[in-house]
């Protein structure tokens, strides 16, 4: 057994057989409802202390059943509280914090455990107080601080092979649920088209994505929603990304296990030969985020942007 300590792998002395394994996992499946066999060898489930359980178990895995539990620690609920735990400067922190309340979409990207579900939970609780929030997970990870919460996750197949719910049908869903804002837990295939229509008709939303770049996550959100269908061409997806998404919050984890926010980056709205233009409002520079320079922009090279942005950067 293995235990991740301040974002490091360690050995523990702790060790089990194969059959204890086996009965472990089945009985943190017991109160989710969801199974693991030859027919599914993977599943994906929380736990009743709000632990993510993930298994694999042969002959997917060479011998050995892999069990993954990940222990959503909350070491913030705020970003007031990012910024006291030195993941993000007070300037950043105030303008995202303004960013959410006015309504502006948001993408939180990062690699694996670069604390995008804990950058995403803080972001969250900046929404409103009087908006009604829709929440599609495949499990549920989030945690957001409103009265006014529906909050829904996937569900995998039974033995028929029927009754799955994807996050595609809870985006989709959410949509006829009367939603002042929706968030989506992480954005990975199809579902992203789904998204991107909901966000450019008016509905504010947030969601996270795998990515090593506000560069890349642009990148990727402009990619996905290719997979929905051959009826989806690129010359749609790029200008309707350009058009829903606002910012993009790069997060990422150090050498040390240190989570911090790398960069936010707007997107004003312009395509320029299919790749949709960015501007820089925060950047590395050494170890800390500070603010980029050229910003705000001119309305005549964004006139799409307006000044709705540059006056978020005045509070």
């Amino acid at each position: 057994m293995f235990i991740a300590r301040r974002g490091r792998s360690e050995l523990t002395t702790t060790i089990l057989r194969p059959d204890e394994v086996r009965d472990l996992v089945e009985r943190m499946l017991k109160s989710s409802g969801r199974r693991v066999d030859l027919s599914t060898p993977f599943v994906d489930a929380m736990l009743p202390g709000g632990e993510r359980l993930h298994v694999v178990i042969p002959d997917i895995t060479r011998r050995d059943w892999a069990v993954n539990i990940r222990k959503f620690i909350i070491s913030a609920d705020s970003l007031d509280e990012l910024v006291g735990l030195g993941t993000i400067t007070q300037d950043a922190a105030t303008f995202l914090e303004a960013s959410v309340a006015s309504g502006l979409n948001v993408i939180v990207a990062g690699g694996t455990q670069a604390g995008k579900t804990t950058m995403l939970n803080c972001l969250a609780a900046a929404i409103p107080v009087r908006e009604r929030v829709i929440t599609c997970e495949e499990v549920f990870e989030l945690r957001i601080p409103l009265p006014d919460v529906v909050a829904m996750q996937t569900r995998q197949a039974n033995l028929e092979g029927s009754g799955e719910v994807r996050l595609r049908r809870l985006v989709k869903e959410a949509l006829r649920m009367r939603p002042d804002r929706i968030l989506v837990g992480e954005v990975r295939q199809e579902e992203c088209l789904d998204l991107l229509i909901a966000l450019n008709s008016g509905l504010p939303g947030m969601c996270t994505i795998h990515a090593n770049s506000a560069r890349e996550a642009i990148t990727k959100l402009c990619t996905l929603p290719l997979l929905a269908g051959e009826n989806v061409s690129h010359n749609f997806v790029v200008p309707t990304v350009a058009a829903s998404i606002d910012l993009v919050v790069h997060v990422g984890r150090d050498a040390t296990g240190h989570r911090r926010v790398r960069e936010i980056v707007a997107v004003p709205g312009r395509v320029e030969g299919d790749v949709v233009e960015t501007a820089e409002i925060f950047v590395t520079a050494g170890d800390r985020l500070v603010r980029a320079d050229g910003w705000p922009p001119h309305t005549d090279r964004y006139p799409q942007a307006g000044y709705d942005l540059a006056e978020l950067l005045a509070v």
